[in-house]
């Protein structure tokens, strides 16, 4: 038994193929068939059963599985009791972001990053957090900074707040970050929102549900930029999280108010691999962002809490 068949099994049992496992790895499939078939040779059991659409885990599978995941965490924790703290990073660090989130923290970040650690390079990748965690798998990022996902053996989630969304209207609205709107007040004005397939269209349809209303969403757009724009122009309301329009709001280019009864909100999480090395670089671009989001938190200009 060896951790690249660890590893395999992973990969395996969240996909549920190991064509597709193939393809995540960038591996040959008959090597991981074969990986497979002896890591069940050494245990003695089946560890998944074949079929013509995939594998499916057994019972002694899970079980295996269960023991394969803490034994990565515990290499992780080896690997960091003796990093120790580097007196100057280099090379380079490949992050994902949201685009909300990487409208807030990329220069900020990198500001900091390059006073403490100038020969420490960063490349920053933008997309929403399903093809983020794809590509985190597929070892092209080395951090996702995300909001909250399923539990998956294959990566490791660290919570870093809970952001609050506010609601977000043109400037002649007069919405006051002072004065709250009831969430109930959303089924008479007309909203500028994402597709369902969005993230935030599932937490504003969940809150409506809560409050027993029906949005009145007057346009559909999965482009942070077009919202911004149609809401600028008179088209209506969308909702959002204070920080990336925060400078709009303060210079009077936009209004926004607290949404309350219930507050919509999503966690935002730090995403790092759970099935192989996690560099100490990237584990300081981790802890950075951390105290970034905090400081804008504590100033108001992140809307929510830490956890």
């Amino acid at each position: 038994m060896d951790v690249i068949q660890l590893k395999t099994l992973i990969h395996v049992a969240e996909l549920g193929s190991l064509s597709k496992a193939a393809d995540r790895l960038h591996t040959a499939q008959p090597a991981l068939s074969r990986q497979i078939r002896a890591l069940e040779s050494e245990l003695g059991t089946y560890l998944f059963e074949r079929h013509g659409r995939g594998m499916v885990i057994t019972d002694a599978g899970r079980e295996v599985l269960e023991h394969a995941t803490r034994i990565m965490e515990e290499m992780e924790q080896i690997r960091s009791a003796v990093a120790g703290g580097s007196a100057s990073f280099t090379g380079r660090v490949v992050v994902g972001a949201t685009p909300t989130v990487a409208d807030i923290i990329t220069v900020p970040l990198v500001s900091r990053l390059q006073s403490t650690h100038p020969k420490l390079a960063v490349r920053f990748s933008s997309a929403f957090s399903g093809f983020l965690l794809e590509w985190l798998q597929r070892g092209e990022l080395e951090l996702a900074i995300s909001y909250d996902t399923q539990p998956l053996h294959t990566v490791r989630l660290i919570p870093v707040m809970m952001e609050n969304l506010v609601l977000v209207g043109p400037r002649e609205a007069g919405l006051s970050l002072d004065k709250p709107v009831h969430f109930s007040e959303l089924a008479s004005i007309p909203l500028v929102l994402p597709s369902p397939r969005h993230g935030l269209r599932v937490i504003m349809d969940a809150c409506s549900f809560r409050v027993n209303i029906k949005p009145s969403i007057m346009i559909e757009a999965d482009s942070f930029g077009a919202m911004l724009d149609l809401v600028k122009n008179g088209f209506g309301y969308t909702a959002l999280p204070l920080a990336p329009i925060y400078k709009q709001v303060q210079a009077g280019e936009l209004s926004a108010a607290p949404l309350v009864e219930p507050i919509p909100s999503r966690k935002l999480v730090l995403v790092y691999p759970a099935d192989r090395r996690t560099s100490p670089a990237a584990k300081h671009v981790g802890e950075v962002f951390t105290q970034i989001a905090a400081d804008l938190v504590g100033q108001g200009i992140w809307a929510g809490h830490m956890l």
